[in-house]
C-alpha cells in the first residue's frame, strides 16, 4: 500500500513526451481560424457585440471540425475604480496546478488563461494523449470498443455547446439512454469518461454535455449568470438529443452528479412527465457550512455580486482534499485542466446559494422514480440533506444509498472497489426500472 501511494499520476508514461500538435493535431481550415475568436491574455474578459441571428438552426459538428463560431455577449464591464479591483481579483484568484511526473509542454498549456473555449479546447487537446496513461482505475480499466461521438452545436440563445455520446459495443441492444449534469467546475471529458464507458458496456446509451462557460462550451469560465437559465440550455440541448430517431423510443433517464445534481432536479421539476427516473450522486440541494463563510459576509458578498459579478472573490476552502478520500486520485485529478478551480466568482456563488434555497422549497414535487447515493462523510454537500430529499420526495420508487466511510466524489475520489460499487449500483438500478 505504501508504494502504490508514492505513484505520479502517469505512472505508466514513459519517454519524451511530444509536442501537443505531434500527437493530437486539432485540424482546422484557415477560414475557420480566421472566423474563431482569439482567446485573450488578461483574465478580465472584453465585451462581445457578436450575436447569432434568432432564426439560426443548429449546427452539429464533429470536434475535428471548425472552431468556435459564436461569441457570447459577457456582462458589462466594472469600470474605474470597480474595474480596478475586479482585474486584481481576477488575476489573484488564479490557483496553481500540481501536475507531478507533467512535461513542460503540459504545464505551461495549464498555466494558460482559461477564461474562454478556444483556450479550453487547446489545452483539452493537449492532456487528451496522456489520460489513458493516468493511475486511475477510470482510466486504466475503462471497457473497449465504446462507440463514442463528440460534437459542438449551436443552440436557440447562439451559445455553442459541446455534447458527446457513449454508446454500447456495435451489435448491442440499447436498452435506455441516460443523460448526464455534471458539477460545478467539471467538465463530461475526464474522470466521466471512464464511468459512460462502463455504463455504455452494460447496454446504455449515455450522453453528456458541457454548461456554458464550463469544460468545451462557450462562455466566460466559470460563470453561473443564471442558474434557471443554465437549467435551461440543458433542457433544450437533451431535447434535440431525446428526439433523435434512435434515442426517441427508449426510456430516458437523468443523473446529476453534485451541483448537477440540482440541475438534474430543476430539469426534473421543469419536465414532471418527460423523465423516466432520476439518479443522483451526492447532490447539493444544499451547500454544507463548512465550505461557505458566514452569514454577515455572504450578505456583503451578495451586494458585491451586483457591481463586480464575474470578480473571484467568493472565499472557499480547496475542495480536493474534501472531495477526494484516495490521494493518489487527488494527484490524477489535477490532470482535468480544463476544470475551473479558481476561486469563485461572485455570481455564480450567489446563483448556487439561490438554486439550493429553491430546489430545499421544492423537494415534495418530486414525483419520478429516484435513486440517491451519498458518501456518509462528505463534507461538501451533506449527506444528512439527502436524507431530507428521500423523505420530502413524493415518489413511492426512491432509493437512498448512504457509503460508510466515503467523500463527495463517491464515483472518482475513492478506493477503486468503491468506486466500481457505486458504479455497479447505477446500472443495477436502471436496470430495474427498464
Amino acid at each position: 500500500m505504501g508504494k502504490s501511494q508514492d505513484k505520479h499520476p502517469l505512472a505508466h508514461a514513459h519517454g519524451k513526451p511530444a509536442t501537443p500538435r505531434e500527437k493530437f493535431p486539432l485540424k482546422q481550415s484557415a477560414a475557420a481560424r480566421a472566423r474563431r475568436p482569439q482567446p485573450r491574455s488578461t483574465s478580465r474578459p472584453s465585451r462581445h457585440t457578436a450575436r447569432m441571428p434568432p432564426h439560426m438552426t443548429a449546427i452539429s459538428h464533429r470536434i475535428a471540425g471548425s472552431g468556435p463560431r459564436v461569441a457570447v455577449v459577457a456582462p458589462p464591464r466594472p469600470r474605474g475604480r470597480a474595474a480596478v479591483v475586479a482585474g486584481a481579483a481576477a488575476k489573484g484568484a488564479h490557483r496553481e496546478r500540481t501536475l507531478e511526473g507533467a512535461s513542460d509542454d503540459l504545464r505551461a498549456a495549464a498555466a494558460q488563461c482559461l477564461d474562454w473555449a478556444p483556450a479550453r479546447r487547446r489545452v483539452r487537446a493537449t492532456f487528451a494523449p496522456v489520460l489513458p496513461t493516468l493511475d486511475h482505475c477510470l482510466f486504466k480499466m475503462a471497457p473497449k470498443e465504446i462507440q463514442m461521438e463528440e460534437n459542438y452545436e449551436t443552440n436557440s440563445k447562439g451559445v455553442e455547446i459541446f455534447w458527446k455520446s457513449w454508446l454500447p459495443r456495435e451489435g448491442t441492444a440499447t436498452k435506455a439512454a441516460l443523460f448526464f449534469c455534471h458539477g460545478y467546475g467539471d467538465t463530461c471529458t475526464f474522470f466521466f469518461e471512464g464511468i459512460a464507458k462502463r455504463i455504455a458496456a452494460a447496454g446504455y446509451a449515455v450522453y453528456a454535455m458541457d454548461y456554458p462557460g464550463f469544460g468545451m462550451s462557450y462562455g466566460l469560465h466559470g460563470y453561473i449568470a443564471s442558474f434557471d437559465g443554465m437549467v435551461d440550455h440543458v433542457i433544450e440541448q437533451y431535447a434535440r438529443i431525446r428526439g433523435m430517431k434512435e434515442v426517441c423510443e427508449l426510456p430516458h433517464f437523468l443523473l446529476g452528479q453534485s451541483m448537477g445534481g440540482a440541475v438534474a432536479l430543476k430539469v426534473h421539476l421543469k419536465q414532471q412527465k418527460e423523465w423516466d427516473g432520476v439518479l443522483l450522486v451526492a447532490p447539493m440541494c444544499k451547500i454544507s457550512e463548512d465550505v461557505t463563510p458566514p452569514a454577515p459576509v455572504l450578505k456583503a458578498l451578495s451586494i458585491l455580486s451586483c457591481l463586480l459579478p464575474e470578480a473571484k472573490l467568493f472565499p472557499q476552502k480547496d475542495i480536493g482534499d474534501l472531495a477526494l478520500r484516495d490521494p493518489r486520485k487527488r494527484k490524477v485529478a489535477e490532470y482535468n485542466a480544463i476544470s475551473y478551480s479558481d476561486q469563485m466568482r461572485l455570481r455564480t456563488a450567489v446563483e448556487l446559494l439561490k438554486a439550493t434555497k429553491d430546489i430545499e422549497s421544492q423537494l415534495e414535487k418530486i414525483s419520478s422514480p429516484l435513486l440517491i447515493l451519498h458518501g456518509a462523510a462528505d463534507m461538501v454537500t451533506d449527506p444528512q440533506v439527502s436524507k431530507f430529499l428521500y423523505e420530502k420526495a413524493s415518489t413511492k420508487d426512491k432509493t437512498l444509498k448512504l457509503y460508510e466511510g466515503s467523500y463527495h466524489s463517491i464515483l472518482e475520489g475513492e478506493p477503486d472497489d468503491r468506486i466500481s460499487t457505486a458504479i455497479n449500483d447505477i446500472i443495477s438500478w436502471l436496470d430495474s426500472h427498464c
